[in-house]
């Protein structure tokens, strides 16, 4: 590996987070008070994706029911990537494109938010999910790249990477996951 191909990589990886918080500082701001809200009135977040976004949403759920920067009481958040019978009987029983749909239907409730992530925007099965979110009374805030896809138009609010780097939206999905748990913890346990 030369340096110089690494130092691109970071740069790249840099300019794509630079670009979009310079357009969506507000937008993550108003993304942290509706899961704010949710979680102050006994909702829960609800967070789910695909292959890496699978990855981001345990990671996310993680830092808000152990903790990010300080100890703090459990914040009430579910990645719907971790049981494995439930989604291998979905796949198998029903659709994949049900995978998280009929979780959402199981334990979602009229005010809980649920965060999906698709560097697509295009995944059937998260769609499907912000359906049945907003069908139940719930927000639905999408992570998502390139253009948005189809999750950019049926969000609550969408937070879009403009980029066609499928890694340099993953790169800063979990940098909003991790400001989004800082501003949550900071809000609900100051210290």
């Amino acid at each position: 590996m030369t340096s110089e191909k690494i130092k691109r990589i970071a740069l790249e990886s840099i300019e794509t987070k630079r670009r979009f918080f310079d357009a969506n500082a507000e937008k993550v701001g108003l993304a942290a008070d509706i899961i704010i809200q949710s979680l102050a009135t006994g909702g829960k977040l609800m967070i789910f994706g695909n292959g890496g976004s699978a990855a981001d949403a345990q990671h996310i759920a993680a830092e808000l029911v152990n903790r990010l920067g300080r100890d703090h009481p459990p914040i009430a958040a579910i990645a719907l990537t971790t049981d494995t019978s439930i989604m291998t009987s979905v796949a198998n029983d029903a659709s994949f494109d049900e995978l998280f749909e009929r979780q959402v239907l199981a334990i979602g409730r009229p005010g809980d938010v649920v965060l999906a992530i698709s560097t697509s925007g295009n995944s059937p099965n998260v769609l499907q999910a912000v359906c049945a979110a907003q069908g139940k009374g719930m927000k639905a805030i999408g992570l998502t790249g390139k253009t948005g896809g189809e999750l950019a138009a049926i969000c609550t609010l969408a937070l879009i990477v403009e980029s066609d780097s499928t890694q340099r939206i993953q790169e800063t999905h979990i940098t909003v996951g991790h400001i989004l748990c800082e501003l949550i913890e900071d809000t609900l346990y100051p210290a």
